[in-house]
């Protein structure tokens, strides 16, 4: 008899989405924009969110497939994008293992006050990597505890820093950050300004993952849109709230290096809380932030990985990423993950040990798997117009709206996507800017190189 899978209801399923699209890791780079984030929020919550939202939940119940986007820009662009797709989106994935594995180690180090030498740096470090490379060999059904306990973290820490931060300012009268003129919501309409643009579309991406799971669902077609909005709307909220605390407790050129952590303790300081207890509290938040970033991954597996399956089925990737285990996942995409995610983290450690600029490499590796994932999205936009036109499936669900509406959802978007590209590799345009971005300009133009070499490879099987 054949065994019976695990139904991924509709409440797991908008715990994923949040579990997917809440990164706690983000939320200090979002809050380091300062009180012109607001403005970020709405503007982007409205000009991306909403039309990637709604256009991600009709291609996602209308084409459910572990293949995911994938899928879709095949279905509507051939073969040739969908393996810049898969590549971009599968690439930005152990880099960002790599970085959140140094960030687990930084976290371990402000919440115990210890110093680690490089071999046990190098040890929790790679400990991570495998976990989450091990986790990833499972199945979304068997792992929903693992993400929903995640979420339920997430969302405990986050809405608590959130509403502790607001309590300290309706206490004190005091913000680290206060508003001198209504100036100060709006951004700067310079480049620094607009580079912003990439932080909060980060935060936005990772719906499509949800549609992968269609085959643990009981109705994938209404349950993909309803997870999609109710999960959007969680999402955005859990992201403001903790920002704002951040904002509260510490001057926006500390936010970004310091964070979640250090906001509490300065939050129940500023209250009059005892040492002690501020400590424990600090340690406790710390090590459900690092359960976090281990669910985090987790639940971005499976879908990544059987992109790349599907991408390695139609002779995209190498074969190897096609191997699937008895319950059909694709594991060994998974142990390649491990792999290139290991590799990056040990060359991190050796680059360490000889430059003093070690520091920034947690930004390197984000900000790279930040560009090459929001790459993978582009084709995402006219993929989904140019299927409404000449796929006449039937749509349980559809984006409403009537044909300029569509091209604005589809193109809005779209352009904002690619300025977020551009922003993130080019700050300013001056050499100075370019030269300190070096390594992640020559990174994605080595990315660039290896997804063309791809793209031929499988013309020429394909030709055979």
């Amino acid at each position: 008899m054949e065994k019976k899978k695990k139904k991924f209801r509709l409440l797991d399923a908008v715990l994923a989405t949040v579990c997917i699209t809440l990164v706690a890791e983000s939320v200090a780079p979002t809050a380091a924009i300062g009180n012109s984030q607001y403005f970020w929020w709405i503007f982007l919550i409205i000009a991306f969110c909403l039309p990637y939202g709604l256009i991600t939940a009709e291609l996602g119940s209308t084409f459910p497939s572990e293949g995911g986007m994938y899928d879709w820009v095949k279905k509507a662009f051939g073969k040739k994008w969908a393996t810049r797709v898969a590549w971009n989106y599968w690439i930005n994935f152990p880099l960002w293992i790599a970085s959140l594995a140094v960030a687990v180690t930084d976290v371990i180090v402000g919440i115990f006050s210890i110093e680690l030498n490089i071999f046990w740096l190098l040890v929790l470090q790679l400990a991570y990597t495998w976990l989450v490379s091990v986790l990833g060999c499972f199945r979304i059904g068997e792992n929903k505890w693992l993400v929903n306990i995640g979420t339920f973290f997430k969302i405990l820490f986050m809405v608590g820093l959130g509403l502790l931060g607001i309590y300290v300012f309706i206490k004190t009268g005091q913000s680290a950050n206060p508003v001198q003129s209504v100036a100060d919501l709006f951004p700067s309409l310079d480049l620094a300004g607009l580079s912003f643009i990439s932080v909060i579309i980060f935060n936005f991406l990772g719906f499509e993952v949800i549609a992968t799971y269609a085959d643990d669902m009981d109705n994938p077609k209404k349950e993909i849109p309803k997870a999609l909005i109710v999960g959007g709307a969680l999402m955005a909220l859990f992201y403001i709230l903790p920002a704002t605390g951040i904002n509260i407790a510490m001057p926006i050129t500390e936010a970004e290096s310091a964070g979640i952590t250090d906001s509490f303790a300065i939050l129940l300081t500023t209250l009059g809380v005892n040492a002690d207890l501020v400590r424990i509290i600090v340690i406790v938040v710390g090590l459900m932030f690092i359960y976090t970033m281990v669910a985090n991954i987790v639940s971005w597996s499976f879908g990544v990985n059987s992109v790349a399956k599907y991408c390695a089925d139609d002779n995209g990737f190498p074969k190897v990423f096609s191997k699937t285990n008895k319950e059909g996942v694709p594991y060994m995409a998974s142990i390649i993950n491990g792999i290139v995610a290991s590799v990056v983290v040990i060359l991190g450690v050796i680059f360490g040990l000889i430059s003093e600029e070690a520091s920034n490499l947690f930004w390197t590796f984000f900000s790279f798997s930040l560009v090459t994932l929001l790459i993978s999205y582009i084709p995402l936009f006219p993929a989904f117009l140019k299927l409404r036109k000449t796929d006449k499936t039937k749509r349980e669900y559809k984006v409403p709206g009537n044909n300029f509406v569509l091209h604005l959802m589809t193109y809005v978007p779209l352009v904002l996507l690619i300025l977020g590209v551009i922003f993130t590799l080019f700050i300013d345009f001056t050499w100075d800017s370019m030269m300190a971005n070096a390594p992640l300009i020559i990174g994605v133009l080595i990315s660039f190189i290896v997804e063309e070499i791809l793209v031929y490879r499988m013309i020429s099987k394909e030709a055979r």
